[in-house]
């Protein structure tokens, strides 16, 4: 009766685990972590990914991310001259020491950023995007919720210690995401391990150490304080795929690193991306349409994510109707395409009407069966 009790037990705390951290042991140092794949934003392990944590400098991430939106959007130019406030000037912490009045351009601000981690060029950009840091912060809290990260509060644009500033390793990957999926050329920054401000008189060096020691580092952005303790998001590429992984809350800058490593190994070797090819897509008929077929494409990308013992047994079948009837809308989905691996269903990627089809009118109709029985079609 005790086996059978401790049984019962035991299936029940495996039950209660996240399905991530069951499926892997791994050995992350840390309060909270995540990995994530970015082209899918595909989760491939997580531990108390939704708790809510301080995120020091890390929040960062989400001041670059509405910098990069800025200048993508042309609001915003690399070298447009930003004057630093004594607001800015007095941020503490991390900085370049900028001084009340000194002038940068937004490419330097950002290299500091990225590269040094530095609170006044922060404060410095927020200020010229929105006007004041407050009214940038809500500008963050905005993004943020547009994005669904709703584990969510920032209070500042640089991650300095402030009551209820809080986010989660599912946050921070979603952003992290959103930053380097839309907006890669951050990477001209993110990837600078050694350079230099104001003509070569202010040194930098990158706060990431994977930059330097791990293979296809790309970013993103550490952070440390008393509270948060060792946070990082490291994101990495390797064979065109690209990895997010975040800690919260390491204790040692040394193990954040390390962790950050162990989750990015482990992405790399277990998984990897396939572009399965669809075979040629047939017409489908249309019943009392003013054309008689319509064009079927596929639906989006065909990108998955799948285990890399899997990749090599990838199989594509096609499901889609035999007729249609019009009306048939641009768009309308009429099947699927499934990539399959040995009998197992990988992903399902719609299949859509190319194009729309009206339906004939009763006169179009009319004259449709006159030219047919007249005429011969």
């Amino acid at each position: 009766m005790k086996r059978i009790f401790s049984l019962l037990l035991a299936l029940l705390l495996l039950a209660l685990l996240p399905p991530a951290a069951r499926a892997e042991d791994l050995a992350v140092e840390s309060r909270a972590c995540l990995l994530m794949e970015k082209t899918t934003g595909q989760v491939l392990y997580a531990v108390n990914e939704h708790e809510q944590l301080e995120p020091a400098s890390v929040t960062k991430i989400m001041t670059l991310l509405l910098v990069m939106e800025a200048i993508d959007a042309g609001t915003l130019g690399y070298d447009d001259t930003v004057t630093a406030s004594a607001y800015a000037c007095s941020m503490g912490g991390s900085q370049i020491w900028l001084k009340e009045n000194e002038q940068m351009t937004v490419h330097d601000l950002l290299k500091a950023v990225c590269v040094a981690s530095a609170n006044d060029a922060s404060v410095a950009l927020a200020e010229h995007i929105a006007g004041s840091a407050e009214a940038f912060v809500e500008k963050m809290n905005q993004r943020a919720k547009e994005l669904g990260m709703n584990d969510t509060t920032f209070r500042n644009p640089t991650g300095l210690p402030a009551d209820g500033h809080v986010t989660s390793a599912y946050d921070i990957a979603v952003m992290s995401r959103e930053l380097i999926l839309h907006h890669p050329d951050i990477r001209q920054f993110t990837t600078i391990w050694m350079d230099s401000l104001r003509n070569g008189e202010f040194g930098l060096n990158n706060t990431n150490k994977l930059i330097r020691y791990y293979q296809g580092s790309t970013g993103l952005k550490t952070g440390s304080t008393d509270a948060a303790q060792y946070c990082i998001s490291a994101t990495a590429e390797r064979d065109g795929m690209e990895l997010i992984a975040v800690i919260l809350k390491s204790p040692t800058s040394t193990q954040r690193f390390e962790s950050a490593k162990v989750l990015l190994n482990y992405g790399f070797a277990s998984y990897g991306l396939a572009s399965p090819e669809p075979p040629a897509l047939s017409l489908i008929p249309v019943t009392l349409g003013e054309e008689a077929a319509v064009a079927v494409r596929m639906e989006g990308d065909s990108t998955i994510l799948a285990p890399r013992e899997k990749l090599g047994s990838l199989e594509v079948e096609i499901d889609q109707e035999e007729a249609l009837s019009a009306p048939v809308e641009a768009g309308q989905v009429v099947g699927q395409m499934r990539v399959v691996s040995n009998g197992e269903v990988l992903a399902e990627i719609p299949l859509a009407a190319e194009r729309s089809v009206a339906r004939l009118t009763y006169w179009q109709l009319l004259l449709r069966c006159l030219k047919t029985a007249f005429l011969g079609g």
